[in-house]
């Protein structure tokens, strides 16, 4: 059960990646709030949106876009704030960690990487940004990972990425500050979602992840919500330019 945070209903909330995985855990959270939520996705969303409004009896707003085309998702949040009023919550949550070594990688493939997990998140905040501040202030959520911090093979575009998205929430808070909109990052650990289960977790490799972890339960997405609700909330009104850590106690940082 999440706190509640009044100063987020009527909210106008634009997610990326909102209809699965984490994404679909914050757009329920929001709406818990009472928040109008938007969100970009690249697969139909009609049935989470379905669920969504038999549960809260609202319905999010869907627009089925790649977040690559910058234009596309520009257009997107045009949309959201046509349809909610100025975006004053941004969570940059859409990502892909697709596993791979640097031996294989071409040019073609750092630049989709790139585009997907650190582009987009540049000009959706680029985009968000004059909204914001003609709202009177926001907040900005940068999905990172503590993979970079942990200094995981496997995937080094994803964790090159993540590193560039903490420099990346630094510099916008000190542009954005003066417009009262803060930007800050938050990293999670490993999030046991439907596709981390399908194409990545093993009884193995979770054994020895848990042993890592100070806390012993699995991360469900529902366990980073909250950590969300916090830095989007007046609660966090003070609070720009920083990176949280949701990760089970895997990594230590202060």
């Amino acid at each position: 059960m999440n706190a509640s945070f009044p100063d987020l209903k009527g909210a106008s909330v634009y997610i990326t990646g909102g209809g699965s995985g984490i994404g679909a855990a914050l757009t329920d959270a929001f709406m818990a709030q009472g928040s109008h939520v938007a969100f970009i996705g690249r697969s139909d969303a009609t049935d989470f949106c379905d669920a969504m409004e038999a549960k809260h009896g609202t319905r999010p707003l869907f627009m089925q876009g790649d977040i690559t085309d910058t234009a596309r998702l520009k257009a997107t949040m045009d949309e959201a704030a046509a349809a909610h009023g100025p975006i004053t919550t941004l969570v940059n949550n859409a990502a892909n960690d697709k596993r791979h070594s640097t031996e294989e990688v071409t040019e073609d493939f750092w630049n989709w990487m790139i585009d997907i997990n650190l582009k987009a998140y540049f000009f959706a905040c680029k985009h968000a940004a004059p909204m914001m501040a003609q709202a009177g202030g926001g907040s900005i959520i940068n999905f990172s990972s503590i993979s970079y911090m942990m200094g995981n093979a496997g995937y080094p575009i994803y964790t090159t990425a993540n590193a560039g998205i903490n420099g990346m929430t630094r510099s916008l808070a000190r542009e954005f500050g003066p417009d009262k909109i803060r930007v800050n990052a938050l990293a999670p650990g490993w999030v046991l979602t439907q596709k981390q289960k399908d194409m990545w977790v093993t009884e193995e490799g979770l054994a020895a992840h848990l042993e890592r972890q100070c806390l012993k339960d699995p991360l469900a997405p529902d366990d980073i919500a909250g950590g969300v609700l916090f830095l989007a909330s007046d609660a966090s009104k003070m609070m720009t330019g920083q990176a949280l850590v949701i990760d089970g106690g895997v990594v230590v940082t202060g």
